[in-house]
């Protein structure tokens, strides 16, 4: 029976290093790709899933910059991510070889050479639906898009215009947004449950999305990807608010129902527009980790890291005691993912990405 179970132990060892190795492979591959395609560049919108402090710079509530966040950042500082460490844009963006962190377009002290490798106009609060993102004072989608004009300028000046408009060409726009929309507009706020059942929101997020896409066409970009939205059910403040221990079944079927319709747009916007776009599925790749915690080395997937875990993030998170690992936690805050979900949601989803659908 030992030497049983010493072998089925060999087995194991084999199987995850395999996996770790293809992991290394697939990771490698796009990095290939990428340098054959002269793509060093990541441009980044969305909200606080990749926002990594352009909050910081506005007059909202809906900030980050302040501790326990930042946590586990280099050197322990908060930067206005929402999380202990870093995002998964950054993971990607050093998978690429781009840089280990993508800073804040609206950041003070961004260097020259920080243009060159690519940064996030996103806004943590913001959504599809301009009215979400109003509702907290911080940057809609459209508003985002502005800011991208003023970056080719600065970028034109500093490498020429047509190099500017050949990098830009060349560089990964990556999307990520829709949770606000529904937990701080639509579930919360009466205006927009009045004018649409979910089902037609949901068309309305979409079709905002679709023009958005097309207006960084316009602007640009040559290559885009779309990052889904997560199991909202799943979120630690939604299970206390609906006094559940389990999932929100009902949340997570929006959720679901969201993202199926932002793939169909997304191949319509292919077919139309000749823009080489890819999703990355981040519901599927949380819920795994929730319903399998033991797979990812997980063991507390209901709460967050900070307070309670139960209600706390934002500035209700601030100053607040933290568990003693956030590696072991799914989430951060009530809301969101630890470094360590966004290191998993950032590797996973490189591997799933379709590669002919992006190069």
């Amino acid at each position: 029976m030992a030497l049983k179970a010493m072998r089925v132990l060999v087995v194991m060892a084999l199987v995850a290093a395999l996996m770790q190795l293809s992991q290394a492979l697939g990771i490698a591959q796009f990095r290939r790709i990428a340098a054959q395609n002269n793509v060093t560049f990541m441009l980044v919108f969305g909200d606080s899933s990749v926002d990594p402090g352009n909050n910081n710079r506005l007059a909202t509530t809906t900030k980050g910059n302040f501790l326990p966040y930042g946590k586990n950042f280099f050197n322990g500082r908060p930067t206005g991510r929402f999380t202990d460490g870093r995002l998964a844009t950054d993971i990607i963006a050093e998978s690429f070889g781009f840089t280990n962190a993508i800073p804040a377009f609206l950041d003070p002290t961004i260097k020259k050479i920080d243009l060159l490798h690519g940064v996030s106009f996103a806004s943590a609060g913001s959504g599809y639906d301009d009215l979400t993102a109003n509702l907290s004072s911080v940057l809609s989608l459209s508003r985002q898009l502005e800011y991208l004009k003023h970056y080719k300028i600065h970028l034109g000046n500093l490498v020429g215009v047509k190099k500017a408009e050949e990098i830009i060409g060349n560089s990964i726009f990556l999307l990520s947004m829709g949770t606000n929309d529904f937990l701080q507009n639509y579930f919360l706020e009466p205006t927009r449950s009045r004018q649409y059942t979910v089902e037609q929101y949901e068309n309305y997020l979409v079709s905002l999305m679709f023009e958005d896409i097309k207006a960084m066409k316009s602007l640009g970009a040559t290559r885009l990807v779309v990052v889904g939205v997560p199991p909202l059910g799943c979120m630690p403040i939604v299970k206390t608010l609906q006094d559940q221990t389990a999932c929100v079944e009902s949340y997570n079927k929006v959720a679901a129902s969201l993202n199926s319709k932002i793939r169909e747009k997304l191949a319509i916007l292919r077919r139309t527009t000749g823009i080489k776009a890819a999703y990355i599925d981040c519901y599927d790749i949380i819920l795994d980790a929730v319903n399998k915690p033991k797979k990812y080395g997980f063991t507390e997937t209901a709460k967050g890291c900070c307070g309670t875990g139960t209600v706390e993030f934002g500035d209700t998170c601030r100053g607040l005691t933290t568990c003693a690992d956030a590696g072991k936690y799914i989430f951060w805050d009530a809301v969101h993912p630890t470094q360590k979900m966004y290191q998993i949601i950032a590797r996973q989803g490189l591997e799933s990405l379709d590669v002919n659908a992006l190069f």
